[in-house]
């Protein structure tokens, strides 16, 4: 693949229920990957929500569609076979190496900032909750979190496993004097060879990161590089408060001919599974290290997006309000769902609840004779809207008093003055009510 804005849809490449172990199909499938084995097919890998068990199917091709072909289970010479169970066999990442041996990784080991407790609640208790909430709370209370990330060798059956799972880098609880204090593995296990090194990309306990570490063997001898991104910018350049509402994060590095991708997601609709895929370009320096990167709404663009037309408002990488401090890690909290965020209304993506205090922010756009800047919005809101370049009022470029009160959306228009060039939009709100923003767009001299 070397074009990255022609996408289509493959259609279903694999249902839940087909897996024996969900046939009556009340789990959740979570986090698949795919890798091509020795004998040329396909083979996706899966687990069910907190359900301690690792799924495969094959296929002739990448896309599906699939089959069920068994779960991931020791030799006949351990635990007579056993299906893996141990170790809390989670998010599952597959890798085929250059010579044909075959390696699984996997973990979810909570931990530091990142902690999960188990519901203390009673069957009588469970038994009120809708019913797929009494599936996750059952599953959820056998649970036995893991401590380490894992990785163990498959047989060229691409489902036994060669030996007992060994650790791979530790989690959150156990990274004192490792290199990876305050970085430690939580979720997410993702692998790929790039110039002869291994690099294991995962979540962090932070849970907003995505961490990479570095190794010349699949299997052992792992080292911490550094953070590739986080949703909320956390710690680039010594940020310490997000510029997007924090939540978990899950992806892995692509690379398109000669240009590396790091694939990501932000979070939306108010919780965390609710997700918006995202993608930022990497460099990987000459001594393989990774410089983290920044969240911007460019994407795969290849460069700043054109200051003309008009954009989707959910495209924003910097969205901030008085309430987003207040939902810092904390999942399903009621405040994620009273702030500014993106949701999706009719298959349509839009910013709800643009309050005082509200920055809505853009990277980056290449102006050229831009004059207006028009806003498509709804709600009742009175008050102010700062155009800048910055997310602050410091570099203003245009500024309009704003009096809404529409329920469907209407267009308001901002004349601005600002130089040609490479350079970042953010909308600054302040006033009394709240209000809807679902497209913005450019106008010319």
């Amino acid at each position: 693949m070397d074009d990255l804005t022609d996408w289509r849809c493959d259609g279903t490449s694999y249902l839940r229920f087909q897996d024996p172990s969900n046939k009556d199909d009340k789990m959740q499938l979570w986090a698949p990957d795919v890798t091509k084995g020795p004998d040329g097919k396909y083979y996706l890998y899966y687990c069910f929500s907190f359900y301690p068990e690792i799924g495969v199917a094959v296929s002739d091709k990448p896309e599906g569609p699939f089959e069920f072909y068994g779960h991931v289970h020791y030799p006949e010479s351990i635990n007579n076979g056993a299906v893996l169970k141990e170790f809390m066999p989670f998010d599952p990442a597959v890798f085929t190496d250059d010579d044909g041996r075959v390696y699984l990784y996997y973990g979810f080991c909570p931990a530091a900032d990142k902690e999960m407790s188990v519901p203390d609640v009673t069957d009588e208790e469970v038994a009120k909750m809708p019913e797929d909430m009494q599936e996750y709370i059952r599953v959820l209370k056998n649970v036995k979190f893991g401590e380490y990330s894992m990785v163990v060798e498959l047989e060229s059956d691409m489902v036994t496993m060669k030996y007992t799972p060994k650790e791979l880098i530790p989690g959150g609880h156990h990274t004192d004097g490792t290199g990876f204090e305050g970085h430690g593995f939580f979720e997410a296990s993702s692998i790929r060879k790039i110039n002869g090194k291994y690099y294991f990309v995962y979540s962090s306990h932070k849970s907003n990161e995505l961490c990479y570490a570095i190794s010349d063997k699949p299997d052992e001898g792992f080292t911490y590089g550094g953070t590739i991104v986080s949703n909320g910018d956390i710690g680039l350049d010594g940020r310490i408060y997000p510029v997007y509402t924090l939540g978990n994060n899950h992806g892995g590095i692509v690379q398109i001919e000669d240009d590396f991708y790091i694939f990501y997601h932000r979070q939306t609709a108010g919780t965390e599974y609710s997700r918006q895929g995202c993608a930022e370009k990497i460099e990987i320096a000459e001594d393989g290290s990774i410089k983290q990167v920044e969240i911007t709404s460019c994407g795969l663009n290849g460069g700043p997006l054109a200051a003309s037309g008009t954009y989707p408002a959910a495209i924003c990488c910097h969205l901030t309000c008085p309430l987003t401090m207040s939902s810092i890690n904390y999942q399903n909290n009621p405040v994620m769902t009273q702030q500014t965020r993106v949701v999706e209304d009719h298959h349509q993506q839009y910013i709800t609840d643009i309050m005082d205090g509200t920055i809505v922010g853009y990277k980056y756009f290449d102006f050229k004779d831009v004059s207006e800047i028009m806003i498509e919005v709804r709600g009742k809101f009175a008050g102010t809207l700062t155009v800048s370049t910055t997310p602050d009022e410091s570099g203003k470029i245009g500024e309009a008093e704003v009096d809404l009160n529409t329920d469907t959306f209407e267009n308001y228009c901002i004349s601005v003055d600002v130089a040609d060039g490479k350079r970042p939009l953010y909308l600054i709100f302040s006033g009394e009510g709240r209000m809807d923003l679902i497209r913005f767009g450019f106008f010319a001299e």
